[in-house]
């Protein structure tokens, strides 16, 4: 017998009740939220899926047909599965600007580093001042932040300042200065509970990249 079979009527009259009272409250809530603005966006933490989440945000944009950006600030070498897809089905929609030359342990070049990460924050600006792009990606940004490669004060100054009212920017990497979390409207925090690289599992496509 199934858990279906064992409902009586008057266990479906009291949760039709149950949930018209809990939409009735939902409604009375949404009521109140008639707000739009651009949001500062922050994905960090240990866990997995930091950059994933702001890549699913990008799609969102482009299944809306709004304009948007993506920089990659540590990952720019690499040959990702989001880089190949947006770079050839939606260049119109999303221009993709791969700034990184891979994590600092792979280029082992101070200077080299913060000229790169340089560079990108100096794209990521004019990217941002475009009024009709509406979300721009820092990918791994906070990376960028945390060695010290690019100065966070300047950063939340120029969102603050700078960015125009209805343009959303999503900042991602692990260690995001409390600068950074202090000022953004949304942030989430990974964290990790299992890794299968933990487990000796390398990096794979389409799960990492």
């Amino acid at each position: 017998m199934s858990d279906t079979d064992q409902i009586t009527p008057d266990d479906q009259t009291r949760h039709a009740q149950k949930m018209a009272k809990k939409k009735a409250a939902r409604d009375r809530m949404m009521q109140t939220k008639t707000g739009e603005k651009g949001l500062v966006i922050v994905h960090t933490g240990s866990g997995k899926g930091k950059s994933s989440s702001g890549f699913g945000m990008i799609m969102r944009c482009i299944a809306h047909g709004m304009p948007c950006a993506v920089v990659q600030f540590i990952k720019g070498a690499w040959d990702t599965g989001e880089r190949r897809l947006l770079t050839t089905h939606f260049a119109d929609l999303c221009s993709f600007h791969a700034m990184g030359e891979g994590f600092t342990w792979e280029t082992q070049d101070k200077s080299r580093d913060i000229a790169a990460a340089q560079a990108g924050w100096d794209r990521a600006k004019e990217l941002i001042r475009d009024p009709q792009i509406r979300m721009v990606l820092l990918d791994e940004v906070n990376i960028a932040l945390r060695y010290g490669y690019l100065d966070a004060a300047e950063l939340v100054a120029f969102l603050t300042d700078e960015k125009p009212p209805m343009t959303h920017v999503v900042l991602t990497g692990r260690g995001a200065p409390e600068a950074v979390i202090g000022m953004a409207d949304l942030v989430t925090e990974m964290t990790m509970i299992r890794h299968p690289f933990k487990a000796g599992i390398k990096a794979q496509a389409g799960v990492e990249f």
